[in-house]
């Protein structure tokens, strides 16, 4: 009954990690997902012998912390709930790793799990506090650029060596109950989580979320391995593999090889690099902005964090429901690095429910955009940077942005003219064809929907 009740849990994640590709089905998909989850808990802890007042009393318990979580929780703070996500979920494996050494079971610990062992305790504890420090530095309980210092590479390495040094150690005489080389490799995976983190700035957390959402999956995944939990390897490798895939993604949206976002700092809020920009802004009011936006034809809504931080989102909806009726048409146009986390911008829009047929990608928008009578960018900043399609001095140089300065007029919406999370100058703000419409960007929204209501 319980293989039974495996395979149907892999069979609903399967479907679930499907749907969730699609903008229209990405709900259903995670209710799949979790209903398929539910399954294998209920599953596991039933074929083990567990009382089932223990396992209602559970859910109940965990069902009660989700769900204040999930309400209290800003949609600001998506990213650093995501990132505790991932470091729960490299805990989770790292203690599965514990148990399994403490009570080994009758036949003892063997090669086949001494390996899986090691790799759930050394991936889980990196997992942990590398997500510890991601969600530091989103919520900026910690600075949020690139933390580095002479010979940290090799530091990185030396540590690594030692990891893997205590992780033959401990193959070969991984008894006793506090056995030391795990504590080492324990401790020495702790550090190693916050030596590769520390170094990233903020512009790349969205591609750090996702690759240690990959981590805490291939940590399930070899916690499955020690304990023989078909389903656990299933979920594990599915995570696993998705996250590696969406790194890959967002790596991709940056013109970026994985490596040098690891490795090369940047992000930094202080970063400088690129031709000095020079040029006067040109600020615009919501009255005059008003008579812009109806006068066009066509609209391109680029939201970015900025958006995040004022909840703005709401009001973005309902102006762009306003231009809709005014015969104009409307389109969001989503960078996929955009925001802190991948999807970000999706999750914000679809909360407001913006209808996904007018979400568009910057390789569909770009072509059509020297046509559009506006484009307004709404806290975006280095992803409509258009250094980067022309300055090869720019940090940002190659990087594929939406090329909002090629519409017929842009209105930026941002609190100043400072840079973004990137630290880079931005041309955009001096262009010709820019106006700016500075304040919080949910009050100047929504002084445009009562013009257009008051119309």
């Amino acid at each position: 009954m319980q293989s039974f009740a495996y395979i149907i849990a892999s069979i609903l994640f399967i479907i679930g990690l499907k749907q969730l590709g699609s903008a229209a089905t990405a709900r259903r998909g995670n209710m799949i997902s979790a209903v398929g989850m539910l399954l294998a808990v209920i599953a596991t802890l039933a074929g083990s012998g567990f009382s089932w007042t223990w396992i209602i009393a559970g859910m109940l318990i965990g069902g009660a912390i989700g769900a204040i979580a999930a309400k209290k929780v800003e949609m600001t703070g998506m990213p650093e709930m995501v990132a505790l996500f991932n470091g729960s979920g490299g805990i989770a494996s790292l203690f599965v790793g514990w148990a399994s050494q403490q009570n080994p079971g009758p036949g003892g610990l063997t090669t086949a799990s001494e390996i899986p062992l090691f790799l759930a305790v050394l991936i889980g504890g990196v997992t942990f506090t590398g997500s510890l420090v991601a969600w530091a530095k989103l919520s900026e309980k910690i600075d949020g650029k690139p933390i580095q210092f002479k010979g940290q590479q090799i530091v990185n390495i030396a540590v690594l060596a030692a990891i893997l040094i205590c992780g033959v150690l401990f193959v070969m005489n991984s008894g006793g109950t506090w056995n030391p080389w795990l504590l080492l490799i324990v401790l020495l995976s702790f550090v190693f989580g916050i030596m590769v983190v520390i170094p990233i700035g903020g512009a790349d957390m969205p591609v750090v979320i996702a690759l240690l959402n990959s981590y805490s999956g291939l940590a399930a995944c070899a916690a499955g391995f020690i304990i023989s939990n078909t389903v656990l390897i299933v979920s594990g490798s599915l995570v696993g593999a998705s996250g590696i895939i969406l790194t890959g993604i967002m790596c991709k949206a940056m013109n970026r090889s994985l490596g040098n976002v690891l490795f090369s700092g940047f992000g930094s809020a202080s970063s400088s690099g690129g031709t000095a920009v020079e040029g006067e802004a040109k600020p615009i009011s919501a009255d005059d902005t008003y008579y812009i936006l109806e006068a066009a034809s066509s609209v391109v809504f680029v939201p970015g964090y900025g958006m995040a931080v004022a909840q703005a989102q709401h009001a973005v909806k309902e102006l762009a429901a306003q231009l809709e009726e005014n015969g104009t048409e409307v389109s969001f146009a989503i960078h996929p690095v955009a925001g802190r986390m991948p999807g970000h911008m999706n999750v914000l829009l679809a909360e407001a429910d913006v209808p996904y047929e007018q979400l568009v990608e910057p390789e569909d928008v770009n072509p059509n955009m020297p046509a559009t009578d506006v484009a307004v960018v709404i806290g975006a900043n280095d992803v409509v940077n258009p250094a980067a399609r022309t300055d090869e001095a720019s940090p940002l140089y190659g990087m594929p942005v939406i090329n909002v300065d090629q519409a017929k007029t842009c209105i930026v919406l941002k609190r100043s003219l400072r840079p973004g999370y990137a630290g880079v100058e931005n041309p955009l703000f001096f262009c010709e064809n820019t106006r700016m419409l500075l304040g919080d960007a949910k009050a100047s929204v929504q002084a445009l929907v009562s013009q257009f209501k008051e119309d």
